[in-house]
């Protein structure tokens, strides 16, 4: 079925709003741990837990949502996901305690799960491909919007209402972003797809569970742990029996096809590793225009914009060039230009002021937009119509497990690095551990027994460490960049757009 050109930008706003949701309920929880510990007596491993119950359930089941879209009908399945979502979040914000607070948090993973996918699924059945580059660019960047807006809006909520309200401020969104894509969004679905596979989906599910986990448990346990290696001895051998499973399936919950093609696998490699990197750095930067530079809250937050307007700069000229050039020449590009920003981020010192940090947030931004955008545009492109739940629950899978890797690899390099170069000798015992656990903790120390010296040091540990942490990611940037030169297919192969495994895409069904 066409969609009026008004009804399917109408539409995508409302997809936005709801991605702009699920971005900043990712940061604005950041904010709020301080006051969560206080207000429920949350002890650092609950606290933990409601963080990681969310990222958990997410990751697990966003590759068996995507392929329930597929099967039953994108549309409604995503507003089941709106409302798992919403009725979860208002359950959050009157919690009485840890256990209903984590509880709830699973359960907006649940919601998020099903949405991520589904909305990006819902690109190509409403939006022609001269468009597309277009729509993607604005679903990526309302999830973009809301990392920021995260640390913003969670401040401003913690300075003048309880703690719930970081929960609630996601009903009203998610209601008008749900009814909107009642009115406007057509369903679709694939009546070929396989049925639910039981054993597959629990095969997936059980071994990114246990990925997600070790890589969640690394850093404060140490790579090395039995509890971390044994996570991911588990989750090797369960992703292989997924795969093993999956080859044999009569009716294979993943089309295994799409990981021979080169365009498809290119794009993807692209959008990991940009996510990736992207999970890193937001996890460092926060800190360091906190603990170093001195900014609050809700400073962090407005400090973090000149990276959101490059990457909006980025998708700009993504949409001016891409039906001229292709995917690769821009994907390449805009990985060199991370590259140059990440190096020129790893300069850094402590003693440099805000206005030394602004050149480079913007051209990492512009990177990222030249990368991501047109990743994803790619992906899209060369997903078979009928299978668009199932490739980006895919993609959504791979994406999000690269960004907690990004956080948990980067986050063990860079406190490695700060607990070398803190200076802890002299400090009673119990300072000394909060100094050298992380430069919040060093910073509260030395404000509490008047150390200046120690805050000097603990900050120029913290900017050695972020330094290698952008090194790191520059160096990751150029080799990505390197390998889709030499490998991604070019222009000629791109405007080829045989279904992954080898059928035209007749079988969408599309209704009102």
């Amino acid at each position: 079925m066409e969609v009026g050109s008004t009804r399917r930008w109408l539409g995508l706003a409302a997809l936005a709003l709801s991605m702009l949701a699920l971005g900043f309920d990712m940061t604005i929880l950041n904010v709020a741990l301080t006051t969560l510990s206080e207000d429920l007596h949350a002890g650092t491993s609950e606290l933990q837990w409601i963080v990681d119950s969310y990222l958990l359930v997410f990751g697990a089941l966003l590759l068996p949502a995507g392929l329930l879209g597929d099967r039953f009908g994108r549309k409604w399945l995503l507003l089941a996901g709106l409302g798992i979502f919403g009725a979860a979040s208002l359950a959050g914000a009157f919690a009485d305690g840890t256990g209903g607070v984590i509880a709830a948090r699973a359960f907006m993973g649940v919601g998020a799960a099903i949405v991520t996918p589904l909305s990006m699924s819902m690109l190509p059945a409403i939006f022609p491909p001269e468009e597309r580059t277009r729509a993607v660019a604005v679903w990526s960047a309302a999830t973009a919007l809301g990392l920021p807006l995260g640390p913003l809006l969670g401040g401003w909520l913690l300075q003048h209402f309880r703690w719930g309200s970081i929960f609630l401020v996601n009903v009203p969104v998610v209601v008008v972003g749900g009814v909107a894509i009642a009115l406007l969004l057509p369903e679709s679905r694939d009546p070929a797809a396989p049925r639910v596979d039981l054993a597959g989906a629990l095969l997936s599910m059980a071994g990114i569970v246990a990925l997600v986990y070790g890589v969640i448990e690394a850093p404060s346990r140490g790579w090395s742990d039995p509890v971390v290696l044994g996570s991911f001895v588990l989750s090797v051998l369960l992703i292989t029996g997924f795969v093993g499973w999956e080859r044999r399936a009569a009716e294979p919950m993943l089309n295994l096809a799409l990981l021979r093609d080169a365009r498809f696998v290119s794009a993807t490699v692209a959008a990991v590793a940009a996510n990736l990197m992207l999970g890193g750095v937001l996890f460092v930067l926060p800190q360091y225009l906190q603990a170093v530079q001195g900014a609050d809250v809700f400073g962090t937050g407005l400090r973090l914009t000149p990276m959101l307007l490059g990457l909006i700069a980025g998708a700009v000229a993504t949409d001016r060039i891409a039906a001229r050039a292709g995917h690769k020449p821009i994907i390449v590009t805009g990985l060199l230009v991370l590259a140059a920003g990440f190096g020129w981020g790893a300069l850094s010192g402590a003693g440099d002021g805000y206005a030394a940090t602004v050149p480079w947030l913007v051209v990492i931004g512009i990177g990222t937009g030249l990368t991501m955008i047109p990743a994803m545009d790619a992906v899209l492109a060369a997903l078979p119509a009928d299978q668009a739940g199932r490739g980006s629950g895919l993609v959504q899978t791979l994406r999000q497990t690269g960004a907690t890797l990004g956080v948990a690899g980067l986050g063990s390099l860079l406190s490695a690095i700060y607990r070398d170069r803190v200076p802890t000798a002299g400090l009673p015992a119990g300072a000394a551990d909060a100094a050298r656990d992380s430069i919040g903790g060093a910073v509260a120390v030395a404000g509490r027994l008047h150390d200046g010296g120690l805050l000097a040091s603990a900050r120029d540990a913290y900017a050695h460490g972020m330094d290698a942490v952008l090194a790191a990611c520059g160096a990751a940037a150029l080799a990505v960049a390197v390998l889709l030169w030499l490998f991604q297919p070019g222009r000629a192969r791109e405007d080829a757009t045989p279904a992954a495994d080898g059928r035209e895409s007749t079988h969408e069904h599309v209704v009102p």
